[in-house]
Parts: C-alpha cells; structure tokens; sequence
C-alpha cells in the first residue's frame, strides 16, 4: 500500500473517534465554582448554591453533560442556603452530583476542547480566588477561541475581567455584559465588599465592557454573541437556557420555581398590570415566593434615587402586603408614603403595625412623626 492510500486508510479509521470526540464536547458544559469558601461563608465566602444547582437541572434536563471545576480542585463549600428549596433538594439528592462537588476538577487539569460552555458560578468568594487563577484565565481564553460559550451569573463575571484571547485582546473589551452592580454591592456585600480587589461593576467597566443592569435584583440577562451573563441569583436560569440555545438546542418546557414566578410577577406589576399581578398573586399565594417579594421591595426603597423608584418600590412592598404579617413591611411602606407626602396612607399603615405589637418603638416614632 502507497503512503496517500495509508494516510487516506488512517485518516477513515480515526474519523469515527474524532467524531465521537466532537460530539461529546458539544454534549458538556464545565461549571466553576470558587473554592474560598469555609464554614457555610461565615468565615470565608465561597459560591451561590442555588445558582449552581438550578443550572446544572436547566443543563441535565436539556441533555447536556456537566462537570465541576475550582482554582484548586478538591471539596467546595457554598453559603448558606435553604437546601429545601424543590432545586436545591433536587441536586442534593442526586449523589453523582455530590460527587464531584465533594472532587471537583482542578481549573488546571480541564481541557477547553472538551466542552462546549463554561459556566462561572457566582457567589462573593468568586471575587477572590477567580480572578487571580490564571489557568481559569487561560481556559476561558481557549474555549472562547475554540468557539465555544463563555457565561457567568452575579460576582462570576469576576473570572473575565483579566482573560485575553489568542491576538491578547481582553474578552470583556468592548463587549456587553452585566453582573452583580455597585447598587446592590452597596446593600449586600457591606461585611466582604471592603476586602474585594475591585467592584466588579467599576473593574469591567475599566476593562472595556459594555456595562447593563437592571433595577436592584431584578432578573437581567445578557448575550453578546457566545458571552452569556446574568446580573444576580434571579438571572441564573435565563443564562443556563441561554447557555442550552448556544448550544443549537431548545430549552424543554418546565414550570418555573417559585423565586422565578415572583420576579416575573414583580416584573408584570412594574411593567403597569397591576391588578392583574395583585390577582395572580391571590389566586396562588403557594406557587409565589411572598418573602422574597417584600424584602425586594423593602431594599429597593432603601436604595430608591428618586421618587419615581420609590413608587416602584413602594408598589412592590404592597404585592406582599396581603399576605406577609411583617410589622417591619408595614412601616418601611409607611415610611415610603410619607416621604412621598401621603401621610395619611403612612397612618393606617403604622396604626396596623402596632394593632400586632403596641410597644413597637419604631412604629410609635413614626406615628408622632406623622401626627407631628
């Protein structure tokens, strides 16, 4: 046999297992979680739990392979979370998962030929040992110029800021994204923020990109081509099945957990149905997240830069009023209608608030300052 006939014979024999290769890399997405964490994030921050496990459901249900990566490798630790959450319970009952977060993969020791998309956890620990992995930086750097999906979800667009691709352009450079902003670092992150190298928001920003957000913790999704990124923790299944789209696939029909159908029902309310949102809410007070709903409606008038904001907010807090007893609800809604010269409507508010606790000192501060 000549040598084109070898080569050619060669080349038919191993067509099958490059194939074969092919196809199971555009079957896998490697998720990356930091690696900081100790003590449920009491000592140390590390990852979001809730943002790895709704993905990697949205990932598996989509029929997509998942691996787990950190800096070093090894047993992870996420915050505290509510393990009863449907998808939290979920991924903690499947012990194949468990496995891997109890070993998961060195960022040095995964090749990015073998997955279709990188993933980026998020969570404050992302701030501190992401961004100074430089085999993390080399392998968003390759998967990108292999062609494949770079996303991140909250604090793990930390993990782009210094990735440069193969001409040594930076990743981020003038491309748009979001991730967790200065607004909602100024009311969440007051214990770690002061120990981060940079605000994520001021850092990318810094490096060129194309900077969106949304109001204070409502759900943002951003695609820029195969750059996939999502404001905080209520953004991670838009990602994950934009991350499935990416992939050439159409995400399953699913029912949305109840901290989606809440956002989207905030999102409804503040897109102006309003009595349609109040009506939904009634007709299935289980189904919603109720808490979640006022304690964002609480911090978005905390943060509210104007009166316009604060109605907004304002009209978020009274969606859970209904169906919260918080005294602490009532008078922050109290609050926001006299700053908004509607003292009358702060009165029944405060006046319900100590109808459930007559020695509640903030309401009876709050009612002099009305009837003052």
């Amino acid at each position: 046999m000549n040598l084109p006939s070898r080569l050619l014979l060669s080349l038919l024999l191993l067509a099958p297992a490059l194939s074969q290769h092919a196809s199971a890399a555009t079957d896998k997405v490697l998720i990356v979680v930091s690696g900081e964490g100790k003590d449920a994030g009491k000592q140390r921050p590390g990852y979001e739990f809730d943002e790895l496990s709704q993905a990697w459901l949205v990932f598996k249900a989509n029929g997509l392979q998942v691996e787990v990566a950190s800096p070093q490798g090894g047993a992870v630790e996420a915050d505290k979370y509510n393990p009863d959450e449907p998808f939290n319970a979920a991924l903690l009952a499947d012990a194949q998962a468990m496995r891997q977060l109890a070993d998961t993969k060195a960022t040095a020791a995964v090749k990015a030929s073998d997955y279709a998309a990188v993933y980026v956890v998020g969570g404050k620990g992302a701030m501190f040992d992401l961004p100074r992995d430089q085999a993390l930086q080399q392998l968003l750097g390759k998967v990108w110029d292999n062609g494949g999906i770079v996303a991140a979800v909250c604090h793990g667009p930390a993990a782009l800021a210094e990735v440069r691709l193969a001409d040594g352009s930076l990743l981020v450079a003038g491309r748009q994204l979001t991730g967790f902003s200065n607004e909602e670092e100024a009311i969440f992150g007051k214990k770690w923020a002061p120990q981060f190298p940079w605000l994520l928001e001021d850092a990318l920003r810094q490096r060129g990109a194309q900077w969106q957000e949304a109001p204070l913790m409502m759900p943002k999704l951003v695609v820029d081509g195969r750059l996939i990124t999502g404001q905080n923790p209520y953004s991670t299944t838009a990602v994950a099945e934009a991350i499935v789209r990416a992939t050439g696939r159409t995400p399953v029909a699913r029912t949305p957990w109840r901290d989606e159908a809440s956002m989207a029902l905030v999102e409804r309310l503040l897109g102006g149905d309003v009595q349609g949102a109040h009506a939904a809410l009634a007709a299935d007070v289980s189904r919603h997240h109720v808490e979640l709903i006022g304690i964002l409606g609480y911090y978005q008038a905390q943060a509210a830069p104007n009166d316009a904001a604060l109605e907004q907010a304002l009209q978020v807090m009274e969606l859970a009023l209904p169906h919260m007893q918080e005294a602490q609800l009532k008078l922050a809604a109290a609050q926001a209608h006299l700053k908004l010269k509607r003292p009358a409507q702060a009165r029944v508010l405060v006046l319900q608030a100590l109808a459930g606790n007559p020695k509640l000192e903030q309401a009876q501060v709050l009612l002099r300052q009305i009837d003052g």
